[in-house]
């Protein structure tokens, strides 16, 4: 099968539409964003991120098709005018690695983010991806970012959740604010803690429906970083684990490997590659 049959099989095993919006082939960010699709597939390796070393391991698997999640150079839309005008040493080194082993990469983004097949409907593939990955089977998947994963549990702590995760996940470690003894049974991946976006919503959740752990996408040292930390001292059940945007939804790309065969409608050797925990804690 060429890799370009591969990635129009993939797209149309997923719902392509997100937000409530059809998938617009022209402002997709799921794009070629390296190599030749009219070729045979000799295998695929999925990944968060098409690191260096992911490039490598997938040449020695046999591997020419890298289907990753996050872009490729560096910057959104993976413009490489700018890279290409400076002579940029990293990308003129990466650029003749996937050159000399004949790599072709394709973002999937959007697509899995619509949702892959599930009881009838779709469902976000990351999000359940990632719910899957680390036993949560009963956990409720949200096609709204910014609740993406909500989780009921037996009691816990949060220091047992991170150990969960840790492991799961082949993490180095995690970052942690608030009460790391709260009693946990309420669990949240959330979306996007940034600077300037409106934190009221979030917060309020919070407080509404008694949340007592959050696992956010990206986070800052200020806004709910803080709300927590005063909660925490407080004596409240809350706390924050942060694995990384990265970490956090490369669990997804793994789970890929359940249904790719019925994607595809035939077998290609597909191996799913760690690009590696983001952070070394020292």
């Amino acid at each position: 099968m060429r890799i370009s049959e591969v990635i129009d099989r993939i797209k149309h095993y997923c719902k392509g539409s997100w937000m409530g919006q059809p998938i617009d082939e022209e402002k997709t960010r799921d794009k070629i964003l390296f190599g030749n699709t009219d070729r045979e597939c000799t295998g695929i390796v999925t990944t968060i991120y098409a690191s260096v070393d992911v490039i490598r391991k997938a040449h020695e698997l046999g591997a020419n098709l890298i289907i990753a999640h996050e872009a490729l150079l560096w910057n959104r839309g993976d413009r490489r005018g700018w890279l290409e005008e400076t002579q940029n040493k990293t990308y003129l080194a990466k650029k003749k690695l996937m050159e000399d082993y004949g790599i072709t990469v394709w973002r999937f983004h959007d697509y899995i983010h619509s949702g892959i097949p599930y009881k009838g409907g779709y469902i976000d593939g990351i999000f359940y991806g990632l719910a899957q990955e680390t036993g949560w089977d009963h956990a409720q998947i949200c096609e709204d970012i910014s609740g993406a994963v909500y989780v009921e549990c037996e009691e816990t702590t949060p220091r047992e959740v991170g150990k969960l995760i840790k492991e799961k996940w082949n993490l180095n470690g995690l970052k942690c604010i608030g009460n790391m003894d709260a009693k946990v049974k309420k669990i949240l991946v959330c979306g996007h803690i940034a600077e300037g976006m409106d934190i009221k919503p979030i917060i309020s959740r919070i407080d509404r429906e008694d949340i007592n752990l959050l696992l956010p996408l990206e986070l800052i040292d200020f806004t709910l970083t803080e709300y927590i930390k005063d909660s925490g001292q407080l004596g409240m059940n809350r706390a924050i684990l942060a694995a990384g945007h990265f970490n956090l939804e490369e669990p997804g790309m793994k789970y890929i490997l359940k249904w790719i065969d019925d994607a595809l409608k035939e077998h290609i050797d597909t191996t799913y590659v760690q690009a590696g925990d983001m952070y070394t804690y020292m």
